[in-house]
């Protein structure tokens, strides 16, 4: 039979050591208007969820611990994983589906606040704006006829995947006179894209004829190294590379060598191969790349928006309702998903 309370955890790296919010807004109020869910934090960060850590839920929201089979060991009430965003390569999804629990993103809800990280960081680059900062610290104004800029303008944009984030950075960028945009997306018709107004080519093409190459593309088996010294090396010398979707899509040895020579104008990274960074990163050497830690579109109207759809999908299936944004959609069909979302809904 159901039952009256739907039991919501939160990993412990949304809050500090004393148990205070580190984030202004995780959209939480969307579940304090539901009587029926209850919710906790888990008592101590680790950076693997562990079963005991979770005994209790029917649900968990998830900020940066990895997921995998061990996750889900004696946690028969499990029924779902609640990724705080749209990656979801910390989480063995196999293992989800193996053991009856539903893994879902906020798919959506990341869109906008990328998108201009993004233009930001474009202009940034276009703008030699770390350079100039410099220049005024260091007392070396007269340098500064070195540093010419150049506008967005009359340049083109090739999006590697075309999904929602890089849809919307098109869309916010359309004001400012560029080129027709290119994308690489073999998971993209030509004539969805033409709906677009814009152009799919293959990467190579991309590669060549991008002013600005913008990595929008999840981190998998195939994407990973899919820009490499051989992509690298059809950029124009005047190119620049910007990276926020996950780290080991772009080979970072790869991308060292070309910003290290001068073989492209600069990047800007926001992910690594190896999160946190906590030895000095060969990036940091170079100056014509902007470094971030994995951070770069985080705002308080971002993690607002991620919070409250992860809240609602928790409510939507605490209600016997799917959530937007399933990863591992064929778990729905699975019987024994189905006695256990029975079991756990709360009562009509």
């Amino acid at each position: 039979m159901p039952t009256s309370t739907f039991h919501v955890a939160h990993t412990a790296d949304f809050y500090d050591a004393a148990g205070k919010l580190k984030f202004r807004d995780i959209g939480t109020e969307v579940l304090a208007s539901q009587p029926h869910i209850q919710t906790s934090l888990l008592k101590e960060h680790r950076p693997h969820l562990d079963a005991e850590q979770i005994r209790q839920a029917n649900g968990v929201v998830v900020l940066t611990p990895q997921v995998s089979a061990r996750t889900f060991e004696g946690n028969p009430d499990l029924l779902a994983i609640g990724r705080f965003g749209v990656g979801y390569d910390s989480v063995d999804v196999a293992a989800c589906t193996q053991a009856e629990v539903l893994i879902y993103i906020t798919t959506g809800a990341v869109n906008r606040s990328v998108a201009e990280a993004t233009i930001g960081w474009m202009i940034a680059l276009c703008h030699h704006t770390m350079t100039k900062d410099r220049l005024v610290r260091q007392l070396q104004w007269n340098e500064r006829a070195k540093y010419m800029g150049r506008d967005l303008r009359e340049h083109t944009f090739g999006a590697v995947g075309l999904g929602g984030i890089a849809r919307e950075t098109l869309r916010l960028l359309a004001p400012f006179g560029m080129n027709p945009p290119i994308a690489f997306d073999p998971f993209v018709t030509p004539a969805a894209a033409k709906q677009l107004g814009i152009e799919l080519v293959p990467l190579p093409e991309l590669m060549q004829r991008a002013d600005f190459v913008s990595i929008h593309c999840p981190l998998s088996h195939q994407t990973r190294d899919l820009i490499g010294a051989a992509e690298l090396a059809l950029m124009k010398p005047e190119a620049f590379l910007i990276n926020t979707a996950r780290g080991g899509i772009v080979n970072e040895a790869a991308l060292y060598e070309a910003l290290k020579h001068r073989r492209i104008a600069g990047a800007a990274i926001d992910c690594f191969d190896a999160e946190p960074v906590v030895t000095p990163h060969p990036f940091a050497e170079l100056d014509n790349v902007l470094l971030a830690p994995h951070s770069i579109a985080w705002t308080d109207e971002l993690f607002r928006d991620i919070g409250r759809a992860v809240c609602q999908g928790m409510i939507d299936l605490s209600q016997g309702r799917q959530p937007r944004g399933a990863v591992n959609p064929e778990v729905f069909d699975r019987p024994g998903f189905k006695e256990k979302w029975a079991r756990v809904r709360v009562n009509p």
